[in-house]
């Protein structure tokens, strides 16, 4: 059983979320975009790495394939900062997300040592990402949108 003090407190942080629910959403979906931003940039300032890292996973049209995940991320990333098809933009991240996790960071195929533990933890910030993608999904954009405001 909470004490008083433990559920006044409690109160006091559902009132406060409840009240600044608007810009926390938008600060959420501006965080979960920031990856998609710093992934596309990168991959956009050293395209013939992105290229060889695909093709060193086997896939087939490794240019191409860096286009569309280029693509992809610049989507996301404006959806989400917007506000704009934000619902549809959770479930392409989601989808997204997904498909990089079972193609790309398949740690377990990796030998023990620091490969492995960085594609571990590329493995888990997937799964809080797709986390995410669900949560903004439920939220819908929050009051700050284009969504919102047509």
């Amino acid at each position: 059983m909470l004490s008083v003090k433990s559920q006044l407190e409690s109160r006091a942080l559902d009132e406060f979320a409840t009240r600044r629910a608007g810009v926390l959403i938008l600060i959420g979906r501006i965080l979960l975009a920031w990856v998609f931003v710093g992934s596309a940039y990168g991959a956009l300032s050293n395209f013939g790495g992105s290229v060889g890292y695909f093709r060193s996973l086997n896939l087939p049209a490794p240019e191409l394939f860096t286009i569309i995940n280029i693509a992809v991320e610049v989507l996301i990333s404006l959806g989400l900062i917007f506000g704009l098809g934000t619902r549809y933009c959770a479930v392409l991240m989601f989808v997204f997300v997904l498909m990089a996790t079972v193609i790309a960071h398949r740690y377990w195929e990796y030998p023990a040592g620091a490969q492995q533990i960085g594609q571990y933890n590329n493995f888990l910030k997937n799964i809080s990402i797709m986390g995410g993608a669900m949560l903004i999904f439920v939220t819908g954009p929050g009051r700050f949108s284009l969504d919102r405001a047509t």
